[in-house]
């Protein structure tokens, strides 16, 4: 069944394997491109995922994640926040095309500036044989290295310092699950296990936000999407109450 429910990181997060379809705007022939940007309702993302869905047999795991809106702001803002949360692919190539469509469509709206003067700022050159030169060059720095007589103390010094590069290393890592699980993001999401004739129709029933002009979705089929419904948080009944 659709709800709007909150994304969020758990200690049970685990590995998933599964197919993954998106339907966004610029997926070829299904959204509706123009001078003004693209445009996808959720009710056309929701018929092209079904579509896809009905082509396969048997039984499965299903979770939809979808983000919509009325407005591109709004649409761009539970984008964001979504993305910040569960980072995929398709929902970041969303972004990013989304961004350069208002970027491009504010460009036209201004006047083409006059020419700056002066050079840009400086690069690193990196060209294949600058790159295999330079390669080269470290491997060779590292043979000079590694034949020269060993110092006992800087071999010490050395293992000191990994075990604190390990030490900081093992850190962030639990930092980096702690700040994630510290996120979310709140999104339309349908779940469903089983017979795929019955998912395919609880899928079309009561498909949120049908008079929407912006939207974004990612349906996941797999045997077991248990660590992805794990991140999916319904509210609580008597919420706001």
């Amino acid at each position: 069944m659709w709800r709007e429910a909150k994304l969020a990181f758990t200690d049970s997060v685990a590995a998933v394997k599964c197919t993954v379809v998106p339907a966004h705007p610029w997926v070829y022939g299904l959204g509706q491109q123009t001078e003004n940007g693209a445009y996808l309702s959720p009710v056309n993302a929701i018929s092209y995922l079904a579509e896809k869905l009905a082509g396969t047999g048997g039984t499965a795991d299903v979770v939809i994640m979808m983000v919509a809106g009325q407005t591109h702001d709004s649409f761009m803002n539970s984008l964001n926040q979504l993305v910040d949360v569960f980072p995929s692919p398709a929902f970041s190539q969303v972004k990013r095309l989304a961004q350069s469509a208002a970027e491009l469509a504010l460009e036209k709206m201004q006047i083409p500036a006059k020419y700056a003067a002066g050079l840009t700022d400086a690069l690193p050159l990196s060209i294949p044989t600058s790159r295999t030169a330079l390669a080269a060059a470290a491997v060779k720095k590292a043979q000079e290295e590694a034949a020269a007589v060993v110092d006992i103390g800087a071999l010490k010094q050395q293992l000191d310092d990994f075990n604190q590069l390990r030490d900081s290393v093992l850190g962030d890592i639990a930092g980096g699950l702690e700040e994630l699980q510290g996120k979310s993001a709140r999104a339309w999401v349908f779940t469903a296990s089983g017979d795929l004739a019955t998912t395919l129709l609880d899928l079309v029933k009561g498909i949120p936000l049908q008079s929407a002009v912006y939207s974004a979705a990612m349906m996941l089929i797999g045997d077991n999407l248990d660590g992805i419904k794990g991140m999916i948080h319904d509210p609580e009944p008597n919420a706001g109450a």
